[in-house]
């Protein structure tokens, strides 16, 4: 168990920060991050517990069991965030076609199991994918915003769910959404209104270079994807990146924008959306070397997230 989510004392704002990992299931960080002792069954448990959020990358790959989120759900503290990765079914291989039945499918598989620990969904498109409003705009329109309607549309499932799982425990509870962008044909402003006007976050995503870099407040909360320094997946992120990271983070949280930005649009800081104070989501993607794990704690204590943790990779904070 980990201690309840920490927030900055900064003005008011609709939800914490939270720094984790994506994914926790990788070879090279058994006896490195994960204690060599440790049984894989309980590599969830040990991340869960010493992160305030998992970005889950298995349902970008496939349709998973609905068993599975009910087990993630019962095994991480109250205060525990799953953020779920799209499906690439439906944003590399159909490219937004279509996009209703798959999508169905995808609430179906068991994600509403999570509840209130449900997070941000992600839909990351493929460097191939250029910015089309035509196909965009039908497919953000079509999400569905809350539990009770995601549970509407998983009800359209078909017979590719094997075990569905169609019940919204929190009907009531929004569910937010972030697009990830690897074309440079998005960079206009027309995108960041589109995302503005559905509500729908522009991931920060951090590539070396790889891909572009928007660092544009479209709705109530941020979220990160740091995928290295040096490369993609690949590099530790040296102290003054870190520290230029926790610079924005905090300025972000507390509704405003770093003067150094990179944006689209020309919107005045001040009439951004969230500048009462915005929501944090941020996952590191370098899980080469078993670099995510460390950095993540690195960033997480220089926003003071991580003070009451075990420090990871230690025999003596293995959970029980």
């Amino acid at each position: 168990m980990h201690p309840p989510l920490q927030t900055m004392d900064h003005r008011t704002r609709p939800g914490p920060i939270r720094i984790g990992i994506s994914g926790w299931t990788y070879p090279g960080w058994r006896g490195t991050f994960y204690p060599a002792a440790l049984p894989q069954r309980a590599e969830m448990d040990y991340a869960a517990s010493r992160f305030h959020s998992i970005e889950v990358n298995g349902s970008f790959y496939s349709l998973q069991k609905a068993a599975y989120f009910r087990s993630w759900f019962e095994r991480c503290d109250d205060d525990f965030v799953f953020a779920i990765k799209g499906s690439r079914f439906i944003t590399h291989m159909k490219q937004l076609n279509d996009p209703e039945q798959p999508l169905a499918n995808f609430f179906a598989q068991g994600i509403l199991e999570l509840g209130a620990k449900l997070g941000p969904i992600l839909w990351q498109f493929s460097p191939r994918f250029r910015f089309r409003p035509e196909k965009l705009e039908p497919f953000l329109a079509l999400l569905p915003r809350t539990h009770a309607a995601a549970a509407d549309l998983a009800g359209r499932h078909d017979h590719r769910v094997k075990d569905p799982a169609t019940t919204a425990l929190v009907p009531d509870r929004p569910i937010r959404y972030a697009i990830e962008i690897r074309h440079e044909s998005f960079l206009v402003p027309d995108f960041i209104e589109l995302l503005r006007e559905h509500d729908a976050a522009v991931v920060v995503s951090g590539t070396a270079g790889a891909y572009p870099l928007v660092e544009e407040p479209t709705t109530d909360f941020m979220y990160l994807r740091l995928h290295g320094s040096e490369a993609m997946y690949a590099g530790s992120y040296p102290d003054p990146q870190l520290d230029a990271w926790a610079d924005r983070i905090r300025a972000w949280a507390d509704g405003d924008q770093p003067q150094d930005a990179s944006t689209i649009s020309d919107t005045a800081p001040d009439a951004l959306p969230g500048a009462t104070g915005r929501a944090i989501y941020v996952y590191f993607d370098n899980d080469q070397k078993t670099k995510a794990p460390f950095d993540a704690r690195r960033l997480m204590e220089r926003l003071d997230l991580a003070t009451d943790f075990p420090r990871p990779g230690t025999e003596e904070s293995m959970p029980a």
